[in-house]
């Protein structure tokens, strides 16, 4: 099984490098992704190393947003993606047709878009914000300004209560971190008294509470490691457990799981992509992410905004 697993990576870095391909991977993505990529960041940090890249081809494994906004960022670059179906529930509660007759209805509102929504959704936003800049995306307009937050409803709680403001907000949740409970929570509190809760701010309020930090992936994983404590409790994605490992190995990690029966918190789409996967789509250079022309030019304005403002 190790000799299958090793020759599998050897043909991927192989043709990898035969074609000048970048492979960029989220850390929600399974351990020997993370592993084998050339860079592993949050949602912004991929976009940052994706408008950078001297790579002929993009390679993302990570889900369909994240491949569009590469795609958006490089429409001259030919971008790949392990699995169309690796798609995002947030995302997906966006419908571009509803969101358009929303934002008709607040017409003096600029519009923020989290980075985690469909190609259509960037092209009828203002300015585009991840979980790491969304503060100072929001920052930047006058107080006065009125404002559309989509489509993370407790992504944009969260910003409202910590700057103030009272935008309006898209009722969008993602699946993975919407269902994480206060039960689970206290129980594992409970079990480790001296372990520090991390947070994503996607979770519901009532979990932001009782976080000892909250912040993007990137942020949890850089608190983990400068924090003292011995002990976390992550409310997140199961993926970002490999990297906290990996830079604490001497720190113990537990996280909270979704329901009585399982300690994980796996996103379905994130875990579609394989290392099988990514062999084939390098070899064939497909699933290729496509998108119009007259989208991308639009989607990408407020794409290169976040990216000018961070």
């Amino acid at each position: 099984m190790k000799n299958s697993r090793k020759n599998l990576i050897d043909n991927i870095k192989q043709i990898q490098q035969r074609k000048n391909v970048v492979i960029l991977a989220h850390f929600y993505q399974v351990s020997e992704i993370q592993d084998i990529a050339d860079f592993v960041g949050d949602s912004l940090a991929l976009a940052q190393h994706a408008y950078e890249t001297n790579a002929e081809i993009i390679l993302f494994a990570g889900v369909h947003f994240m491949a569009e906004t590469a795609k958006i960022l490089n429409p001259g670059k030919k971008v790949i993606l392990p699995d169309l179906e690796a798609g995002c529930s947030l995302a997906d509660s966006c419908p571009p047709a509803e969101f358009k007759k929303f934002k008709k209805e607040h017409p003096d509102h600029i519009v923020i878009s989290y980075i985690n929504c469909s190609a259509q959704i960037k092209a009828l936003s203002d300015i585009i914000c991840t979980s790491s800049n969304a503060v100072n995306v929001v920052n930047s307009y006058p107080e006065d300004q009125k404002l559309i937050f989509a489509p993370d409803k407790n992504l944009g709680n969260y910003i409202n209560n910590i700057t103030g403001r009272k935008m309006v907000l898209w009722n969008g949740t993602c699946e993975v971190h919407d269902i994480i409970n206060t039960e689970a929570i206290i129980d594992l509190k409970k079990a480790h008294p001296d372990a520090k809760l991390l947070a994503h701010p996607e979770c519901k309020a009532v979990v932001l509470e009782l976080a000892d930090f909250v912040g993007s992936t990137t942020s949890l994983l850089n608190f983990s490691k400068q924090d003292p404590s011995e002990k976390f409790i992550v409310a997140t994605e199961t993926g970002i457990l490999h990297a906290m490992r990996k830079a604490s190995p001497e720190k113990e990690f537990f996280i909270v799981p979704t329901d009585e029966t399982c300690s994980c918190n796996d996103c379905p789409y994130m875990k579609k992509n394989t290392l099988e996967k990514i062999l084939a789509a390098l070899e064939n250079e497909k699933p290729e992410i496509i998108l119009e022309k007259r989208l991308l030019e639009k989607a990408k304005k407020p794409v290169l905004k976040m990216l000018q403002l961070s």
